[in-house]
């Protein structure tokens, strides 16, 4: 026999698909949509309010508030305005049935020991008479300067030092004075010690 003799479940599609092999998945063509050519009415965005629409969310609108026209006044009115009343001072302890907050009463300002009290003007060390030392301690020795001595001067000629000739000195003497040096002795000699006969 030929292979259409065989009655074999078809591989496409899933009606009486083979369930021994594996489907892939099915679509449906839909037939064209037909076009709508006559006019078609839509409201534009303009036409919406949504600012009307109560709120759909769970926020808390905030509060609005509408202001009316101001009252009319009326042409009689025999109520007294609120300046007309004469009623007491509730500042200080002026009402007896009133309660009434502590009071405090403001001074001037203090001239002395205040802090706006100016120290700089107060006694110097000069003002005071202070009583002399001597007079109830010894008194210490006391001393003047005499003024400057002033160098005489007149009209008499004094010889120079190089008016004198000290190298004839032997004009009087035997002989110029000399001088010598000692030996200088060292801590570590040994000091001569003499026994002293009585």
């Amino acid at each position: 026999p030929g292979p259409g003799r065989y009655a074999l479940p078809p591989t496409i599609g899933y009606i009486n698909h083979d369930c021994t092999k594996p489907s892939s998945p099915a679509y449906s063509f839909h037939s064209r949509m037909s076009s709508h050519t006559e006019t078609f009415q839509t409201p534009g965005p303009g036409a919406y309010s949504p600012e009307n629409a109560p709120p759909v969310n769970l926020h808390h609108t905030p509060p609005s508030y509408t202001m009316a026209f101001r009252t009319r006044y009326r042409s009689v009115d025999p109520v007294p305005a609120p300046n007309r009343y004469t009623l007491p001072n509730l500042f200080g302890p002026h009402v007896p049935h009133k309660p009434s907050s502590a009071s405090f009463t403001m001074s001037a300002r203090r001239k002395a020991g205040g802090p706006s009290e100016d120290l700089s003007g107060g006694p110097g060390p000069g003002r005071y008479n202070s009583t002399e030392p001597s007079v109830y301690l010894n008194r210490q020795p006391s001393f003047s300067m005499q003024s400057r001595h002033q160098i005489p001067i007149d009209a008499l000629r004094k010889p120079g030092p190089g008016t004198y000739s000290s190298e004839k000195v032997t004009a009087h003497l035997p002989r110029a004075p000399s001088f010598s040096l000692g030996v200088r002795h060292s801590e570590f000699v040994t000091p001569l010690i003499v026994d002293v006969i009585d």
